[in-house]
């Protein structure tokens, strides 16, 4: 009985191991096969359609940029979010509820609801169509959840560690720096790790941010390929091999580092 409830589990990871295995034959199959034998091996392996979607895509300088991107708002955001968590949960001050319950109150918000007064404030900067305004947009949505998730590790770590570097004479900025944040690693990775994956492939923040396209991240790199794709014709079978560039990075990421990612959340959740 004990077994029967991960059937529920494993049936959906089937599903969803099937939709990947048809994605990724799709993408090597012509248009009209795709239609004539959707669930059926290529007659003939087409692997052209991965170099055309690689070229028309324009993918290479959409990767490099998603990867400036992406890690500049990784660091970014472990930068803030962890000296902001550690004082939150380490120094008892009226204001640090307050404030914990403001992070937390910030994940509650759509991204939706702030839109408009925030492209109204990036225009203003002049941060629209660069970059850097898309990094700094990125770093802002994700410190709620950054601050939330360590405040979990930082409150677990044995408060005698800090008592005994303020009686060997360590400030509290070197106590943090030296010995709390690196006892707090496997937090620190978890997080960047699933920012990585929440922005490699997000679409809507830098459709609205990004309006030239030579300064595109990888989702709309696809966005235009696929706009492409219904204009110009029925390149189906590029259009499966666009998606499996965007997807197969994250899920190799995945592959590499889930079990990492399942360990720092459970040790921040239990602590």
């Amino acid at each position: 009985m004990r077994q029967l409830k991960y059937v529920p589990v494993w049936l959906i990871v089937a599903f969803d191991v099937a939709v990947l295995a048809w994605m990724v034959l799709s993408s090597f199959k012509s248009a009209r096969e795709i239609f004539a034998s959707p669930f059926g091996l290529p007659a003939t392996w087409q692997l052209d359609n991965w170099v055309r979607a690689w070229e028309v895509s324009e993918f290479g300088p959409a990767i490099l940029r998603t990867v400036v991107v992406v890690a500049a708002t990784a660091a970014g955001t472990v930068l803030i979010a962890a000296p902001a968590a550690y004082a939150l949960s380490r120094f008892k001050t009226r204001t640090s509820g307050p404030l914990t319950a403001m992070f937390a109150m910030g994940l509650g918000i759509p991204i939706q609801a702030i839109m408009l007064p925030l492209f109204v404030a990036m225009s203003q900067l002049g941060l629209v169509n660069s970059i850097g305004g898309l990094i700094v947009v990125y770093i802002a949505t994700s410190i709620p959840f950054a601050v939330f998730f360590l405040t979990a590790f930082f409150r677990s770590l044995p408060g005698d560690l800090e008592e005994a570097a303020a009686i060997d004479g360590a400030t509290p900025f070197r106590t943090f720096w030296q010995i709390m944040l690196p006892l707090a690693r496997s937090g620190l990775v978890t997080l960047i790790i699933l920012n990585v994956i929440g922005h490699w492939s997000e679409g809507l923040l830098a459709l609205i941010f990004l309006q030239d396209p030579t300064q595109q991240t990888l989702s709309l790199a696809l966005l235009n390929f696929m706009t492409r794709v219904q204009y110009s014709g029925a390149d189906w079978g590029g259009l499966f091999a666009a998606i499996g560039i965007v997807i197969l990075p994250l899920l190799l990421i995945y592959i590499w580092l889930g079990r990492r990612i399942i360990e720092g959340m459970t040790l921040g959740s239990s602590k």
